[in-house]
């Protein structure tokens, strides 16, 4: 079965730089599209970046030009580096993977419905 579990969040300064990581497996399909969604409490679910297995990148507005999403194949492990950090980028960081292409024609990339497999999170907090 599909298994995403993530690592390398913490605590930085603004400005600062932080990479997190979502190591893969049970992952037998061709095309697929992963990518990193984050949480704060009270907050909807957002979208931050995704990357699909033709190499496309999705960025959300808020964190283009920041962030980069990336992927060793080798590792089986996807990615994020996150630079400039602001205390609004302050979230729990949760990586998800879909193998359903038509769910993302129908829906986008940004919507949670869109995936199906979920790591457990990883807290990513930014102090002032």
């Amino acid at each position: 079965q599909v298994e995403l579990v993530e690592s390398g969040g913490g605590s930085v300064q603004a400005g600062g730089s932080l990479r997190v990581s979502c190591a893969a497996s049970g992952y037998t399909y061709r095309r697929y599209c992963m990518g990193w969604f984050r949480q704060a409490p009270g907050k909807e679910r957002e979208g931050v970046a995704f990357r699909d297995s033709d190499g496309s990148t999705t960025y959300a507005d808020s964190v283009k030009g920041r962030f980069t999403i990336s992927q060793d194949n080798a590792k089986n492990t996807l990615y994020l580096q996150l630079n400039s950090l602001k205390p609004e980028d302050t979230a729990m960081y949760y990586c998800a993977a879909t193998f359903r292409m038509t769910a993302i024609q129908a829906l986008g990339v940004t919507d949670p419905n869109s995936f199906d497999y979920w790591g457990q999170g990883t807290q990513v907090t930014v102090s002032s």
